[in-house]
């Protein structure tokens, strides 16, 4: 198995989506792109069936809360395996907090069911023709999203708690 190294898949991917490519960078040697939320769909699926690159395999979708970058708040990660060419790549599209939507992916790869489920819960990311985007861990009930960091992460009226004994002074 030859590995197809960063640069090329590169190149592959300017061939046919340059336009959409908003940077790349390769942090720890990982091929990491900002995509076009609009296409990133598009990308995913030419990116699984392409004959040279055959991204055949979904490691995990997930999200990233940015609270202070404007109408960018949202990330949606995706990272995927080619197995046949030893290569991973990382697909990163913003999405605004006012409608952190983006199309879902479920229709390319089966494992981005319960993936998308929970990027949905936790962050509020709406997967658009996704066919059961509901919570899967949080209580139907909850009306917010508490992985996005406008929650606190401790009750900070508890008086039981010593800091002291956290790390904390």
């Amino acid at each position: 198995m030859n590995a197809i190294s960063n640069e090329q898949v590169l190149n592959r991917l300017n061939e046919f989506f340059a336009a959409d490519i908003r940077t790349s960078d390769e942090p720890y040697g990982l091929l990491t792109l900002e995509v076009n939320p609009s296409k990133a769909y598009e990308m995913i699926d030419w990116l699984k069936n392409d004959s040279v690159l055959q991204c055949s395999f979904l490691t995990n979708i997930a999200a990233v809360h940015y609270p202070t970058d404007t109408n960018r708040e949202i990330a949606v990660v995706y990272q995927l395996h080619s197995w046949r060419n030893n290569f991973r790549l990382r697909l990163k599209a913003f999405l605004p907090i006012a409608n952190p939507s983006i199309s879902s992916i479920v229709e390319i790869y089966n494992g981005a069911n319960w993936m998308e489920r929970e990027t949905f819960d936790f962050y509020g990311v709406n997967f658009t023709g996704h066919p059961n985007l509901c919570r899967i861990l949080n209580e139907d009930s909850m009306d917010y999203f508490p992985m996005r960091k406008e929650f606190h992460l401790e009750d900070e009226t508890r008086e039981d708690k010593d800091d002291r004994y956290f790390g904390r002074f």
